[in-house]
């Protein structure tokens, strides 16, 4: 069709959360936008944090996790979705994209008017033989996920080697377990969870350990052992030990996916992600990004930052999808606050940690208090720790982190809203939070925290 007579396009690269949460905004903001969004497997618009539920048997069907299909998208919003898609090429000096249909390797061309790259992150796979072997699984996409589901389901495996020890690898290693697989997690940093304080992660390896995970910190994987049917067998440690395994799933994090940006002259910053404004405009006109492929700022060290979760892939979308669509939208930045739960703990954290902050030249210093979830007398009252991590001059909160069986996110989130205000600890200590026994004590585990912290200042 002739650009000159059809209605403006805005095309979106990538069907996850940021692309379909612009996707919809543009077009909710200006109905007369034509949007065409291209992914690369069959899904689209889907809970990636809800995998390791699925993987568990907690959540029966795959198609559970599904948000909104590609039907109805077309059918209910207007958006036509290219699932099995890739694009290879952007042109921007004639607005134009290039995509290749997976399925019959077709090569396709279409125009644009504004154009968003949300293509996520690239799972770290370690540069060690053996990687290519077939029962060797990353976890991102819902494919991945249903991949993994059906290996547990038909081969019903006995043990499993985990290589990294964050977070996700805490999810897959409870997930494991509850399909009774031996589980066995590889860190190569002296602790698991390296970015959360030494007495936090005491709770979470206490916590696997009971519940029969092998725990290898410090210790490097030189290859993975496989034989003649093209399956891994073994896992080769930097101690010459041989450990055997029926399957190995890979959870060394993920870098930003930026290859096809470079190409398209879309400038990266110093993180090596694509950088953006505010708006999530980048270098090139017309060109927006957002998601797990660009940095951020982080709002309490004030510098370019790379956090690829979910949370703010879809605000970092929303906000693309508003200005694409007429509107104005600006996305500030975070402030990194995660949780996760594994075998009936929940973890988090928000801010910087005393490394970090440290590093940015900080007076840092940090408490830890371990309180009553709820009032000491009501029953199931349990015990939750927390660290927070401060500077000694000027008091202000730099991050916060936190272990315990319940209460956690809840708590989390006050020490983030504190953050992105920069509070300090002043400012915190009588803070008008709720109360009632059943769910805190009159001096939450929060401010009892704070006031701790206050007696440290300088």
């Amino acid at each position: 069709m002739n650009s000159k007579t059809r209605n403006e396009r805005f095309v979106v690269i990538g069907g996850c959360a940021a692309g379909m949460s612009a996707a919809s905004k543009a077009k909710r903001l200006n109905p007369n936008l034509e949007v065409l969004a291209f992914e690369r497997t069959a899904h689209v618009s889907y809970s990636a944090c809800g995998i390791p539920y699925y993987i568990a048997d907690l959540v029966r069907e795959a198609r559970e996790l599904v948000t909104i299909t590609p039907e109805e998208f077309r059918e209910k919003r207007g958006i036509q979705v290219f699932g099995n898609h890739q694009v290879v090429t952007i042109s921007p000096v004639q607005r134009k994209v290039t995509a290749i249909d997976l399925r019959s390797q077709t090569e396709c061309e279409f125009d644009y008017d504004k154009l968003m790259i949300s293509v996520g992150g690239i799972p770290n796979r370690p540069n060690i033989p053996g990687m290519q072997l077939r029962n060797v699984f990353t976890i991102q996409t819902l494919q991945d996920g249903i991949n993994i589901r059906r290996y547990v389901d038909e081969r019903k495996p006995k043990r499993v080697a985990i290589i990294g020890g964050g977070y996700i690898a805490m999810e897959m290693a409870e997930a494991f377990r509850r399909r009774f697989i031996e589980v066995t997690v590889i860190e190569r940093e002296k602790q698991i969870l390296p970015s959360f304080e030494p007495n936090i992660v005491e709770n979470v390896t206490e916590k696997l350990k009971r519940h029969d995970v092998s725990i290898r910190t410090g210790s490097r994987v030189q290859a993975l052992d496989g034989k003649e049917t093209q399956e891994v067998v073994a896992v080769r440690l930097q101690e010459s030990q041989s450990m055997p395994t029926d399957f190995v799933l890979v959870c060394s994090g993920v870098r930003p996916n930026t290859e096809l940006a470079t190409m398209a002259g879309v400038r990266l910053g110093k993180t090596g992600a694509i950088t953006v404004d505010r708006k999530m405009q980048s270098n090139v006109p017309n060109i927006y990004a957002a998601g797990d492929c660009i940095e951020v700022k982080n709002l309490v060290s004030g510098k370019p930052d790379y956090v690829p979760l979910g949370p703010a892939a879809n605000k970092q979308g929303r906000v693309a999808g508003e200005n694409i669509g007429g509107g104005t939208a600006t996305f500030n930045g975070v402030v990194g606050t995660s949780v996760f739960k594994t075998f009936g703990l929940e973890v988090a954290r928000t801010g910087l940690n005393v490394k970090q902050a440290r590093d940015l030249g900080y007076a840092v210093d940090s408490v830890h208090i371990t309180d009553n979830s709820k009032a000491g007398y009501y029953p199931g009252s349990s015990p939750i720790t927390i660290t927070v991590v401060f500077d000694q001059r000027s008091g202000r909160l730099l991050g916060a982190q936190m272990v315990g069986k319940e209460g956690v996110s809840k708590r989390i989130d006050i020490f983030a809203a504190a953050l992105t205000n920069k509070m300090t600890l002043d400012e915190m200590a009588y803070m008008d939070l709720s109360y009632a026994p059943p769910f805190a004590p009159v001096w939450d585990p929060v401010l009892v925290a704070v006031n701790v912290a206050k007696g440290h200042l300088k």
